[in-house]
């Protein structure tokens, strides 16, 4: 028997663990029928109580799992494994990522990201301009790149699409996509990358308005370089045949297909095609879509937040919440299973209960505008404005600022715009400065793909000064070099399957092994290939 095997989760109709060390699971909502144990996504989860043996210290340990995910899941698909105090920001974190509604863009979608932290405090870095942006008003992961919509507002300059480089360099994909001024929002849809185009109006952020009105509204996705025209969301509005819409605010994606909405006029649109079917409004203007506990939701131009129905030949809007305070609502992140929304004018983030009621989870410093949220390594940053910081939640309503990112003097607003999580690291887009910033808190190790659905082995690894990601045995990713005395993840947490800081996991996990040293890949390879039993 292998000593360091700490804990063995067969998960294989029962929940007790195979290992000699009996840290046997205790079970939330779980069916363990057949090879794995099934997890529905919204109250499913498996924990085990703190046991030394499962204590890493310092030291190298591994974590390998069979999951099972399905395609469309219309949820942040969650957490594997966790052990993670949030309080003192110590301990291990891996899970499947979604971050929708960031605040336009679907920027991670089915991301694998493994985490440790003990308390880190880093500082932001410059990771420069791309192009020559006022505004990054997109950022989204798309087949192992990161890359930003840019609002650029010279006499002759239009909105872009780049990709991040490195070292602060970023590369033009494909020229200006339509000739409008702005490439507002970002999404990857069925294999490639999609945009938004729009023209904006500079002066909604104190900017003097941009000479280039050429009407923007289109959807285009990127093929070999080259922009392929996907349809517009204007000519077809049945709702609203007046409304010329010449933006395209947000994308997102829900149950297989894609969602649009404009920013200066009312109304949602679904993809058929190069068609954009109307379905209809509310009544208020979106600022952004998310997706949440299979609904589509809507965060409108007031206080509400919507739920959209469809069904063959109709479909409507449900209010699932009026949040006191709030006039506009621009952003979405789910959070320890929860729902939260960033509201102007106060500068609040509310957080939906399971009863159904919203908590105000506090204010942002004196800021008056909550913008692009992410929930990295355990823990929920926002973006605001009119100071463009970036604020981490350390629960009961406490924000800690981690910094301003765009310190552009005399000017009224400065925002800390859109977010993505990228190779380990957490990234922000600002007003006005164009720039991308990012921050690395602890160390992580990041798959910057989409996920595939069905059967995957997933192994996250901490070995020596790095941590590693194997999927179906092989090496994925690797994090930045750290010196392991700085990271003891001891603390008092019980070990989770199936629940972290992100949302509760939707799908299957079988055969679930802690190792209290570093797997050697050849170790990996052989558990990746052994059948669930």
């Amino acid at each position: 028997m292998d000593n360091s095997l700490a804990a063995h989760w067969k998960l294989a109709g029962d929940l007790l663990d195979s290992s000699a060390n009996e840290n046997h699971a205790q079970g939330h909502d779980i069916e363990t029928a057949g090879k794995a144990a099934e997890f529905n996504g919204r109250s499913s989860f498996i924990s085990i109580p703190k046991s030394e043996s499962l204590q890493t210290g310092t030291g190298d340990f591994s974590i390998c799992a069979h999951v099972h995910t399905e395609k469309g899941i219309d949820d942040p698909i969650g957490d594997i494994v966790s052990c993670f105090d949030p309080e003192a920001r110590r301990g291990f974190n891996l899970n499947i990522k979604r971050h929708s509604a960031a605040p336009g863009s679907l920027a991670n979608n089915r991301n694998v990201h493994f985490g440790i932290d003990n308390g880190d405090n880093s500082t932001w870095q410059d990771c420069g301009r791309p192009g020559n942006a006022r505004f990054v008003m997109a950022l989204a992961v798309h087949d192992g790149s990161l890359y930003a919509g840019t609002y650029e507002e010279g006499e002759n300059e239009t909105g872009h699409v780049y990709r991040y480089a490195g070292e602060g360099e970023w590369e033009d994909c494909g020229g200006s996509p339509d000739g409008s001024n702005a490439v507002m929002s970002l999404a990857p849809f069925q294999g490639k990358l999609h945009a938004g185009t729009g023209r904006l109006k500079g002066s909604g952020s104190a900017l003097e308005d941009s000479i280039n009105r050429t009407e923007g509204g289109k959807v285009y996705r990127l093929e070999n370089g080259e922009w392929i025209p996907c349809g517009e969301l204007g000519p077809q509005s049945r709702t609203y045949p007046e409304y010329v819409h010449d933006t395209v605010h947000g994308l997102e994606v829900f149950k297989n297909e894609l969602y649009g909405v404009p920013l200066y006029t009312q109304g949602l649109f679904r993809c058929n095609g190069e068609f954009w079917e109307d379905c209809g409004s509310p009544g208020k203007r979106a600022f952004t879509l998310g997706v949440y506990r299979g609904q589509l939701l809507m965060a409108e131009n007031g206080s509400k937040i919507y739920r959209f129905d469809c069904g063959e030949n109709w479909s409507k809007w449900t209010s699932i919440g009026d949040l006191p305070g709030a006039t506009q609502n621009y952003s979405m992140a789910v959070y320890q299973g929860r729902l939260h929304i960033g509201t102007w004018p106060n500068g609040e983030v509310f957080r939906l209960e399971e009863n159904g009621e919203w908590t105000d989870t506090g204010r942002l410093g004196e800021e008056k505008e909550v913008m692009g949220m992410a929930v990295y390594n355990g823990k929920l940053y926002a973006g605001t404005l009119p100071l463009a910081h970036v604020y981490r939640y350390d629960g009961d309503g406490n924000w800690t600022c981690t910094g301003q990112i765009d310190a552009t003097p005399d000017v009224v607003y400065r925002r800390a715009w859109s977010t993505a999580v990228y190779q380990g690291r957490l990234f922000y887009g600002t007003l006005p400065t164009g720039h991308v910033l990012s921050l690395e808190a602890g160390r992580s190790a990041t798959y910057d793909h989409q996920l595939d659905p069905g059967w995957k082995h997933i192994a996250a690894i901490r070995n020596g000064n790095t941590l590693e990601l194997f999927i179906d045995g092989e090496k994925v990713a690797t994090s930045s070099s750290f010196n392991p005395s700085d990271y003891d993840l001891s603390n008092d947490q019980p070990v989770t399957i199936g629940k972290g800081a992100h949302d509760h996991f939707h799908g299957r996990i079988g055969d679930v092994r802690f190792y209290r040293r570093a797997l050697q890949k050849e170790e990996i390879k052989n558990i990746s290939n052994a059948s669930l039993s």
